[in-house]
């Protein structure tokens, strides 16, 4: 089933999202529906709290990007509990980011190259590894969600100032884009 993704200005996007154990309800149901938004969103990741659930879950897909990338070619994985427990910032990289819940805005991010991730798989298997290249980009957009952070907290006070008209629009619900959304309530 897809699911609405929530916008900027929903408070659950704003809030610290809790582990959850192997027990958690339809947990494999919701998984495929967070793909499957994912897929008819056209995006490479996706929180749990876009879609308004305040835990620790993440999916993310990169067999989009293997004409760019061969070495994500079928890389499609869910990330429960994800933790990240260091960063190498001996090397950083500015790129570009977007987000399904900030259509339309796009703004460049510094992030460190190469981060150390502790999480659980869909079996609740325990891995601990360092990730390195746009992996660890994603991963960081993807697992700030979950820490409460949007990628736009971390530009420059100017770019912020710079975007507020746009931000001002999302919480009136003034924006366009192709996927299921849910607003902000006036």
């Amino acid at each position: 089933m897809i699911l609405p993704i929530y916008i900027y200005g929903q408070p659950v996007l704003r809030k610290v999202s809790e582990d959850i154990t192997s027990d958690y309800p339809n947990l494999k149901e919701l998984i495929a529906n967070m793909f499957e938004t994912l897929t008819a969103s056209e995006g490479v990741g996706l929180a749990a709290p876009q879609i308004g659930l305040n835990i620790r879950l993440s999916v993310l897909d990169l067999d989009v990007l293997k004409d760019d990338f061969p070495e994500y070619k079928g890389f499609r994985k869910a990330y429960i509990n994800p933790h990240i427990i260091e960063y190498d910032d001996s090397k950083v990289e500015t790129l570009e980011e977007g987000c399904l819940s900030l259509p339309g805005i796009r703004e460049s991010v510094k992030r460190a190259t190469r981060i150390l991730v502790k999480y659980n798989d869909e079996n609740f298997n325990e891995h601990e590894e360092w990730v390195d290249g746009y992996l660890a980009r994603v991963m960081q957009h993807e697992f700030d969600h979950l820490d409460a952070k949007m990628f736009i907290d971390r530009v420059s006070p100017l770019r912020r100032q710079l975007i507020k008209g746009k931000l001002k629009a999302l919480l009136q619900g003034r924006y366009h884009c192709s996927y299921r959304t849910k607003p902000v309530k006036k």
